[in-house]
């Protein structure tokens, strides 16, 4: 038996082993709540700070550094960093985005910027609901409203559903705007799992299931899928490992609701 996990604090250089993929190497990053481990090939991967690792052999549970890092001058999204800032009250217009795990990376990447600026992101739970969500909302000068969707290409029922909303009266206080991917993890650089390009699902199996399946993750039920995308965004380390379709899209719903 290894025995009972001990805490570790993590440092640069330090040997490691993912207890669960068998992945190993040296940390090459610390950041947050996020470590980088390089193996002897050069393969990166991030991973969670946290239990399920091994030290020589031995069960840790890594934790944060003895001496934190100084203060960033840039945040996650890499814009400047304001020292001291403080949340600005929220202002009327809003950003709104297609699901839970739009919405976490958006802050994981966007949060300091947005509470500078004051903005409240939010989920839709799905983008059918779209014109309804608009109508209630009420755009207004001064009370604009910047939506992100998923899978937003020609033809697509989500191509469809924004085109409605563009219509509507009232439109010139609404954008949206999305990136081509049929799902927000599609839009974290496949490098950072250790991957070339993201496994193709057959149609008509749930993508996130399928992407599971490909992996060899566990997906028999939503603990497994949220387990999964915790996975893979404490591999997210700033706007570096987001594909730019989706950066600029987000860079432009924070300009048009903060104009």
């Amino acid at each position: 038996m290894r025995g009972r996990a001990v805490e570790q604090p993590v440092e640069l250089g330090l040997v490691v082993e993912d207890a669960e993929s068998g992945f190993c190497g040296a940390v090459v990053r610390v950041e947050a709540d996020v470590l980088d481990i390089e193996d002897r090939h050069g393969r990166v991967r991030g991973f969670p700070l946290g239990p399920g690792y091994l030290v020589d052999g031995l069960p840790v549970i890594l934790t944060r550094p003895r001496r934190g890092p100084a203060a960033p001058s840039r945040t996650a999204s890499g814009s400047r960093a304001v020292p001291g800032g403080r949340a600005r009250v929220a202002r009327g217009s809003r950003i709104y985005v297609e699901g839970r795990h739009d919405a976490e990376l958006v802050e994981q990447v966007w949060g300091d910027d947005l509470r500078v600026e004051g903005v409240v992101v939010e989920h839709l739970g799905g983008v059918d609901d779209l014109p309804a969500v608009v109508a209630d909302f009420g755009p207004a000068p001064g009370r604009r409203l910047g939506v992100l969707v998923d899978h937003l290409v020609p033809g697509s029922k989500e191509h469809k559903i924004a085109d409605r909303v563009r219509r509507r009266p009232g439109a010139e206080h609404v954008l949206v705007v999305g990136h081509p991917y049929v799902d927000v993890w599609q839009a974290v650089k496949p490098a950072r799992l250790g991957l070339d390009t993201w496994p193709a699902v057959p149609r008509g199996t749930d993508w996130k299931h399928g992407i599971c399946a490909e992996l060899g993750w566990p997906h028999t039920d939503q603990a497994d899928i949220a387990d999964a995308w915790r996975r893979i965004r404490s591999s997210v380390r700033d706007w570096n490992d987001l594909e730019p379709a989706l950066l600029g899209r987000v860079e432009e719903l924070i300009d048009f609701v903060t104009s």
